[in-house]
Formats: structure tokens, C-alpha cells, sequence
């Protein structure tokens, strides 16, 4: 079942995803070498509830934790841990979630510990831009397969591999919601885009082969290779002719780039 937002839903979904947004950004000023995992994810609980929400991902599925902290190899989901310590050169997933006014907002970033490798900012980079590609396919009368298909060019052409098992999602009153939402596909094909849709589109994209493994924790996915993984998520409701973008990564970037 395919739920389509009234417009005021629509905005009472932007207020929730516009906190995850700033929630990223209070952690942009933390993220460093020698933080733990386990000290991001008290930070952004406390930021969540001073704002009059609650983590979206804490309990969900029994997950343990307000975010995902998903470290070099590890694709999404990897659970924060005060014995998970950054180190210069890695690279850190950070998927949150809140549940604001009913409505879940849903967010990722990959962040830079420290100087990286040109290698990893390649990955990085190219991830983004497959996500932003897929925006552009999120209009009304465009089909799902056309997101997918646009984040899969993307990221294929610079030779990285895109992950099948894990999608993005329909977003609403649930974290997850019809229809999913692939990041690799053919034009043309799956549920067509309706004006009130909301969807997050998340690629996940592999630097090595684009085979998983799952961790014994039961969360933690990580690539079958080991080498590193890149993941950026944004919240978009379909309307005509451009996609809206209900979360950003605009205070990130400020954030960021004031550290420089």
C-alpha cells in the first residue's frame, strides 16, 4: 500500500527531516579522530529530544541505538559502541532518524575522519553525486526504476559497484514504507511516482565488489571484500517537475566547512 501525503503532512514531514538535517550537523562538529562512535550517538539523542522529538531508530526492530555508525567497510547499520574509536582516514556513515509531529524524518551522511585518502574522497564524492542524480528521476510520472537507474550509471561509471540487498524506502507515519526504492533498476519499470509520495533515496555504493556480509551482532552490514563503502540519504516528497527535498545537507556543508 502506497500512501500519498496531504500538503500539510508534507510540511509537518519537512519539520521532521529538517531536525535530522541538524542533528547531522551537530555531529559534523564532533566527528574527529579519537571520538567513539558511542559519544555520537549520546550526542545526537540529547540534540533530539531538546527538540521536542524522539530517536526514530532506538527500539525500532529492537535496535539499540539513535544512530547508525557504519565505519570504512561497513555498508549501514553498524551500532555505536564506546569501544568503536575514530581514526585519521576513516570514513563514517551516520544514518539518523527522529520522530517529530507523527511523522519519521530520515537522513544519512558519510563523513571524513580527519585527511583522508584521495581514493576515499573519490568514493565519497561519486556517492553524493549518484544520490542527487536519482533526485533529478523523482518527479511525477517518472517511475521508480528511473531513480535506480540514474544512481546506478552514475556510480558504475566511475567503476564502483552498487548494493542490491539494502533500498531506499517510502517514508511516512512508519520508518519504512511502500515502496521500495532501488538504487540500481531499469527506466521505465516499477511503481510509478505520484505528486505526495515521499520516499528517501539512499545509495549505498561499494568501492570493491558489491557483495555483503552481515556481522554478528545481526546489524552490521559490511561488503563481502572489505574494502570501503559510501552511503547518502536525503527525504524527498514527488511533486511536478522537481523533486522536493525535504532534508538537507546544507548545514553539514557549513559545518564542514568552517573546519577547513
Amino acid at each position: 500500500m502506497i500512501y500519498l501525503k496531504t500538503a500539510e503532512e508534507i510540511e509537518l514531514m519537512r519539520a521532521s527531516n529538517l531536525l535530522v538535517s541538524t542533528t547531522l550537523a551537530e555531529l559534523a562538529k564532533h566527528i574527529r579522530p579519537g571520538i567513539t562512535t558511542g559519544k555520537l550517538d549520546e550526542i545526537a539523542e540529547e540534540f533530539i529530544r531538546d527538540h521536542d522529538a524522539v530517536p526514530g531508530f532506538k527500539g525500532y526492530s529492537d535496535y539499540p541505538k539513535t544512530l547508525c555508525t557504519s565505519v570504512n567497510e561497513q555498508v549501514v547499520h553498524g551500532i555505536p559502541s564506546e569501544k568503536i574509536v575514530l581514526k585519521e582516514g576513516d570514513i563514517i556513515s551516520v544514518d539518523c532518524g527522529v520522530i517529530k509531529n507523527e511523522f519519521y524524518g530520515d537522513t544519512a551522511f558519510s563523513f571524513e575522519v580527519g585527511e583522508v585518502s584521495e581514493e576515499m574522497k573519490q568514493l565519497l564524492k561519486v556517492t553524493r553525486e549518484s544520490l542527487y542524480k536519482g533526485i533529478e528521476k523523482a518527479v511525477e510520472g517518472q517511475r521508480v526504476g528511473d531513480i535506480g537507474y540514474a544512481v546506478q550509471k552514475h556510480a558504475e561509471s566511475f567503476g564502483y559497484s552498487v548494493v542490491r540487498e539494502m533500498v531506499g524506502h517510502g517514508l511516512g507515519r512508519r520508518l519504512h514504507e511502500e515502496p521500495e526504492v532501488p538504487n540500481y533498476g531499469r527506466r521505465g519499470t516499477g511503481a510509478k511516482l505520484k505528486k505526495g509520495l515521499v520516499i528517501c533515496i539512499e545509495p549505498m555504493i561499494n568501492m570493491g565488489r558489491r557483495q555483503i556480509s552481515q556481522g554478528a551482532d545481526g546489524w552490521t552490514i559490511s561488503t563481502a571484500d572489505k574494502k570501503p563503502s559510501a552511503h547518502f540519504e536525503l527525504a524527498i516528497a514527488i511533486d511536478k517537475g522537481k523533486a522536493d527535498i525535504l532534508s538537507t545537507f546544507s548545514f553539514i556543508d557549513e559545518i564542514l566547512n568552517k573546519s577547513q
